[in-house]
């Protein structure tokens, strides 16, 4: 009776199951998590184009800080449809030089679009003048 309790304790039957089971969930989970990270990036980089691209047409000379951060908003809502965020504008100087800076405010993607923190990107760009 001893020898077939033994002999059934070093048995290995069953245990691909288990071992299948444990290891895709593992997997699974990098996988998800590889994901997540990939829209974060996209994210952040949509609206750091968005932001930068704005503040470079706010700078041309015939245009207002109103044009551009309807500019932001329309780039940002044409990559992600529906994604909320926060726009504004403010003149300042870039090493002594008349500028225009947009910032972005975005909730950081946690689970899917949905996030908790917040980035704050800036664009900023040189203000084109008048000569003449």
């Amino acid at each position: 009776m001893k020898a077939s309790r033994e002999a059934r304790r070093r048995d290995d039957s069953g245990s691909a199951i288990v071992e299948f089971v444990l290891v895709s969930v593992l997997v699974v989970v990098i996988a998800l998590a590889l994901l997540q990270l990939a829209l974060t990036l996209h994210v952040r980089n949509i609206v750091m184009s968005s932001a930068s691209e704005g503040a470079r047409f706010a700078a041309l000379a015939d245009r207002s800080l109103a044009d551009g951060e309807r500019r932001t908003a329309h780039l940002i809502d044409a990559a992600l449809s529906g994604y909320s965020v926060d726009i504004a504008s403010h003149e300042t100087t870039i090493n002594g030089a008349p500028a225009v800076s947009i910032v972005v405010t975005a909730p950081v993607p946690v689970i899917g679009v949905w996030g908790i923190g917040e980035m704050t990107i800036e664009g900023r760009a040189y203000q084109e003048t008048y000569r003449g």
